[in-house]
């Protein structure tokens, strides 16, 4: 087990999601249960994941949830483009929310590709 507090991924996984709420603030009321909702989803996802998997027991099932936080990551990257194309958000605010979330993929992809090797995968 890992203590999760200590990894950096974690960590700046829970910064992003401070941010993207900040973000979201300014979103219309309409879509609080639809694009917004699941932004904060999958913004919740990446460290949620990070956190399970530290918790099991078995390397391969913490590599499970790296892989589920990476496609979660990947998600929310996805939405945080459309949430600028329906001009809810500036393209600056939004790239700093971006750049935040590639160096995060970044993280996830080394720590993987680590673990991996360990694991014999």
């Amino acid at each position: 087990m890992h203590n999760i507090r200590k990894l950096k991924i974690w960590n700046d996984s829970i910064d992003l999601i401070i941010e993207v709420y900040s973000a979201l603030a300014t979103m219309p009321v309409e879509e609080k249960y639809g694009l917004s909702s699941q932004i904060k989803r999958c913004a919740v996802s990446i460290p949620s994941n990070i956190a399970e998997g530290a918790g099991r027991e078995r390397e391969k099932e913490f590599y499970h949830f790296l892989n589920i936080a990476y496609g979660s990551s990947y998600e929310l990257q996805t939405q945080l483009i459309i949430f600028e194309r329906l001009n809810f958000i500036s393209i600056e605010r939004n790239e700093l929310l971006l750049n935040k979330l590639d160096e995060i993929q970044k993280m996830l992809f080394v720590f993987k590709e680590n673990l991996k090797k360990n694991i014999n995968i």
